[in-house]
């Protein structure tokens, strides 16, 4: 007999005893209510008998082997216990590795993940490494359940590695020892592992600078004017306290919906981002920003029913604050606004929750960076009472002229799903309006400097009509054709579907001794376009392509195709471009995430084939 069974028997034979001693006739098996005992037999033994669960490391004991370049990684699963097939992520530390094939699961109907894949009894696979230096180690992430009720928290566990000098030489094979090379170490790469080895306030302050540089850039712009917008409405009677307050709230509401959209980006991926660049959002959004605009130019009040504005005047007077609660949903849907838009800081700190799983830490950062893209706007925004001319008929001009940069949001944001040719339409009618304002305003000034300064911007704006549409409708068929040729000559892209297409192109570039670059875009992507019509377009970045292998996914779709590409390379963002060593292997490391200017993507082109 064992020591369970001995136990529970002997526990029995002493309640029983007691039950016995208490009264002949008791029933230990009674009710409390019914029973002198306070403690029936029965719930002790109901207790003895409830479940008992394995420490997380007992249910999954995990092991491994380093042979060479590749270690070997198994789980023994408990009996009753079961690993969960997506859960399981794999990162890496100072060492490049290829995701590895996992085998097929079995089918499982689970009640939080729904239709899923999972393990039991025993999981092996392989991981392929390449570039192992000193302090090299894999990230082993899991989760798993047990069959009686419970699920364990994710965990992570680091599997240390043997560095290529003290492993054997290295194979002759001219493709493996290419890809021995040191390659370039991406800066959302290295942003990610500073997060992992130093939460210092030196770090989160070097995140602040970054969101402050982050403020400068395409995706902050829109902002400007829908901040702008906020304190104009509120016309002469805004102190400096009060521009501050409602700036303050604007770039509040902007830090909280980026840092939480984060988050949820770091989990659920590229679907999710793409989900906020779905034609209806982009259109609804944009329709907003018109109504906005509407209502700076007069058109209408935006304001609630006079009976409710009676009953709310009083309170409003009293804060002088009633617009603060619309400045902070303003800034939450800048937020918005600004998602689509994958930097390499906010990649690095995406990386480090993706990978870390310290969603605590993870949103501190994300908070810190957004505050650092807000600190522009809060010092537009405070000093715009200073700013604001004398009450009179100024007030109304401003606000036309800001409900003019208002309808440019619309523009910015439809020019993720309009065609170019239909945007640059509604651009320069945009424009050409503007400066048809800015003249009739012109006759009314009184000053020469202002009359002069009116009539120089609206003649710029009518120039650029004019050339942007000579360079779209007029230009002389020969220069697109010789354009289309350069282009031709320093390299194409090939085109590929599926993670099939990318093996078969893998091993035509090993067959080569070629690396490959494959290039993860969409066309709501901004910083896509701006890799294709800037970056790749230079000449000296053409060089550098010309003599690498170069594929392309377009997963604007976002098929089950595209989903199975975007989950085996864990893309938190596009755009991302990948790079794979002639052994076919990923160079995890040089991965880019978000815009890269040529001088920057041409040295890191050159290191990574040196």
């Amino acid at each position: 007999m064992n020591k369970s069974k001995l136990l529970a028997t002997i526990s029995m034979f002493v309640l029983l005893s007691l039950s016995l001693l208490t009264g002949a006739n008791a029933d230990p098996l009674q009710s409390p209510q019914s029973s002198q005992n306070p403690l029936p037999a029965q719930n002790i033994l109901n207790a003895l008998q409830q479940p008992k669960f394995l420490p997380v490391d007992q249910a999954f004991m995990l092991d491994f082997a380093q042979s060479g370049e590749s270690v070997r990684i198994s789980f023994q699963i408990a009996d009753g216990y079961y690993l969960y097939k997506h859960k399981l992520k794999i990162a890496g530390v100072a060492v490049n590795f290829s995701n590895p094939a996992l085998p097929a699961g079995l089918p499982h109907e689970d009640e939080y993940f729904g239709k899923t894949e999972i393990y039991r009894h025993q999981l092996v696979f392989d991981v392929k490494l390449a570039n192992i230096d000193a302090d090299a180690k894999l990230k082993v992430r899991y989760q798993g359940c047990a069959e009686a009720g419970l699920c364990y928290p994710l965990e992570t566990r680091e599997i240390p590695l043997i560095s290529q000098a003290a492993a054997k030489p290295a194979a002759t094979d001219s493709s493996a020892a290419t890809a021995n090379n040191a390659a370039p170490v991406s800066s959302q790469i290295g942003l990610a592992e500073r997060l992992s080895t130093d939460k210092s306030l030196l770090t989160l302050g070097l995140f602040f600078l970054l969101g402050l540089g982050l403020a400068f850039t395409p995706c902050v712009f829109p902002m400007y004017p829908i901040l702008t917008s906020i304190i104009v409405g509120q016309g002469q009677q805004l102190s400096h306290g009060r521009a501050f307050r409602l700036s303050f709230a604007y770039v509040q509401g902007m830090a909280l919906t980026y840092s939480l959209l984060g988050l949820v980006v770091a989990s659920a991926g590229v679907k999710f981002q793409a989900a906020f660049q779905h034609p209806a959002v982009l259109i609804g959004i944009s329709v907003l920003f018109v109504l906005l605009a509407g209502a700076m130019f007069g058109w209408f009040n935006l304001q609630l029913p006079a009976r409710w504005t009676e009953k709310l005047t009083a309170t409003s007077n009293r804060q002088q604050g009633g617009s603060l609660k619309g400045a902070l949903v303003m800034g939450a849907l800048s937020g918005l606004v600004a998602s689509p838009c994958t930097t390499a800081p906010l990649t690095g700190v995406l990386l480090y929750i993706a990978q870390s799983g310290d969603l605590a830490y993870g949103a501190l950062v994300l908070y810190i960076l957004s505050l650092g893209m807000g600190l522009p706007l809060l010092l537009l925004g405070s000093s715009g009472g200073k700013w604001l001319p004398k009450p009179g008929a100024w007030m109304d001009v401003i606000k036309a002229i800001f409900g003019f940069l208002l309808l440019s949001v619309p523009l910015m944001l439809l020019s993720r799903i309009v065609p170019a040719e239909v945007l640059l339409v509604l651009g320069s009618l945009l424009a050409l309006g503007f400066a048809l304002y800015l003249q009739q305003v012109q006759q009314l000034l009184k000053t020469a400097v202002a009359k002069s300064l009116c009539w120089l911007v609206a003649t710029l704006l009518v120039c650029a009509v004019v050339m942007a549409n000579y360079q779209q409708w007029f230009a002389p068929e020969p220069q697109v054709q010789s354009a289309a040729a350069n282009t031709q000559q320093a390299g194409q892209f090939i085109d590929i579907k599926t993670l099939a297409d990318l093996d078969a192109q893998l091993l035509e570039a090993k067959a080569q001794n070629q690396y490959v670059m494959l290039d993860l875009f969409a066309e709501w992507c901004v910083a896509c376009k701006e890799f294709e019509h800037i970056t790749f377009a230079d000449g000296g970045v053409k060089t550098e392509m010309a003599k690498i292998r170069l594929l392309r996914i377009d997963v604007t779709k976002a098929t089950e195709q595209d989903q199975q590409v975007l989950d085996k390379f864990q893309v938190l963002g596009l755009p991302t471009l990948l790079f794979f060593a002639p052994n076919g292997s990923e160079l995890t490391t040089s991965r880019i995430t978000g815009f890269m200017g040529p001088a920057e993507f041409k040295a890191h082109l050159i290191q990574l084939q040196q």
